[in-house]
């Protein structure tokens, strides 16, 4: 994958994962591929991440699995190194963005304000995600930002549940969103794993 606007072929939903467990991680990634979504965002906010990375991108080839929460430059070699085809970011620094480029890894950087913008697009990247989306403005600030920058599309992440994203994915600058309600941590700490299926295909369903 070359570039992270690839990612919108395959479903309307980005799904925020969160894992406690290693053992958890090819379970819950096999759990989502059987309901339609294969763009998995592993976050980078717990001990095991990198090794739950590693096991999802070994054992389920049908998923596209990439590295959330990705701060620093040495995050992204981490990432690379563990099987990751994408990285996400929460916000954007240059100094990441280049570590990504180094490593071969495209980004998808979070943004909240025009500046953010403007900052990623002088290092060349259109595409990105909106985080906190509904803390920073939700719907209206989407709208506001498609005027000065027309040449720009989103992943609105942060906030947004199954009732909300059709109103988000009816933007036309807003081509895919992000959302941690597909693996809620109950379920996964259940090993409910039917139960994220189906969430998994209402998720899927969005697109229409």
């Amino acid at each position: 994958m070359n570039n992270t606007l690839d990612l919108v072929s395959y479903g309307p939903v980005i799904p925020v994962i969160v894992l406690q467990r290693v053992e958890d991680a090819v379970p819950l990634a096999e759990a989502l591929v059987a309901g339609g979504v294969r763009v998995l965002e592993v976050t980078m906010r717990t001990p095991v991440a990198l090794q739950c990375i590693e096991a999802i991108a070994k054992a389920v080839p049908d998923a596209i699995v990439g590295a959330g929460t990705i701060r620093w430059a040495a995050d992204a070699q981490a990432a690379k190194n563990a099987g990751s085809v994408f990285g996400v970011s929460p916000g954007y620094t240059s100094e990441v963005g280049r570590a990504c480029q180094a490593a071969g890894l495209p980004l998808l950087p979070g943004v909240a304000t025009a500046s953010e913008v403007m900052a990623a697009q002088a290092d060349g990247l259109q595409f990105l995600k909106f985080f906190p989306a509904m803390q920073a403005g939700g719907i209206p600030m989407l709208k506001a930002l498609a005027g000065p920058f027309p040449d720009v599309v989103f992943c609105p992440t942060g906030g947004i549940s199954l009732q909300t994203a059709p109103d988000f994915l009816a933007l036309p600058n807003v081509k895919v969103c992000g959302g941690s309600w597909l693996t809620p941590a109950d379920a996964v700490e259940a090993g409910d794993w039917g139960r994220i299926t189906q969430l998994a295909k209402g998720a899927t369903a969005l697109r229409g």
